[in-house]
C-alpha cells in the first residue's frame, strides 16, 4: 500500500512538472525559460506557500496560469523570472484568503496583472501592500464589482494615491513652455 501512494505523489509531481514545462511555449516567446531545476524549485515552494496560507489546491497549481497571465510583462526578464513567479504565486494565495474566495482565480490574477503593470511598474511589494491590500478590504467589505469587470479596471475605485493626468500634464507643459 505504501508503494502505491509513493507512486501516486510521484506521478502528481511529474504532472505538475510538466504543465510547468509546457508554459516554455508561450513564454519562451517573450524569452522566458524554465529549467526543470527551475519548475522544481517552484513547486516546492508552492507546497510551502500552501501550508503557510492553509490551503489545499488540487490539479497542476495556480503557477500556469500566472506564467501565461504575466509572460507579456515589461517587468519580467529572465533573470528574475522564477524569483517573481515564487512571490507572485505567494501573493495569489495570500489574496486568496484575504477575500475569502469572493474572487474568482481569473478575476484575481486580471486584477493583479493590471496593478503590476499600470500603478506598480513591477513592485511587487507596493502591489501586495498597497493595491492588493486596498482590493481585499473592498472585497471583504462586500464590493462585487470584480465580477462584471473580470477583475478589470477595478483599482481606480480604491487608490488612495492621487494619480498623474496625462492629458492635464501635457496641458500645463503647453502652458509653461508657451507663455
Amino acid at each position: 500500500m505504501y508503494a502505491n501512494k509513493d507512486w501516486m505523489v510521484l506521478f502528481q509531481q511529474q504532472n505538475q512538472l510538466g504543465k510547468l514545462m509546457e508554459t516554455n511555449q508561450a513564454a519562451g516567446k517573450y524569452g522566458l525559460i524554465l529549467s526543470e531545476q527551475d519548475a522544481a524549485l517552484i513547486l516546492e515552494e508552492r507546497k510551502e506557500s500552501l501550508r503557510k496560507q492553509e490551503r489545499v489546491e488540487f490539479g497542476g497549481g495556480i503557477v500556469p496560469k500566472i506564467i501565461y497571465e504575466f509572460c507579456d510583462s515589461r517587468y519580467i526578464c529572465q533573470d528574475n523570472y522564477v524569483e517573481t513567479l515564487i512571490r507572485l504565486q505567494d501573493i495569489f494565495y495570500l489574496f486568496k484568503n484575504e477575500m475569502r474566495d469572493e474572487i474568482t482565480d481569473d478575476e484575481l490574477l486580471h486584477f493583479m496583472k493590471e496593478q503590476f503593470e499600470d500603478i506598480c511598474f513591477g513592485d511587487l511589494e507596493y502591489l501586495e501592500s498597497t493595491c492588493l491590500a486596498n482590493f481585499a478590504q473592498a472585497v471583504r467589505a462586500g464590493y462585487d464589482g470584480h465580477r462584471s469587470s473580470g477583475g478589470y479596471g477595478e483599482y481606480e475605485q480604491f487608490d488612495e494615491v492621487k494619480r498623474w493626468d496625462y492629458e492635464l500634464y501635457l496641458e500645463t507643459l503647453r502652458e509653461l513652455l508657451w507663455r
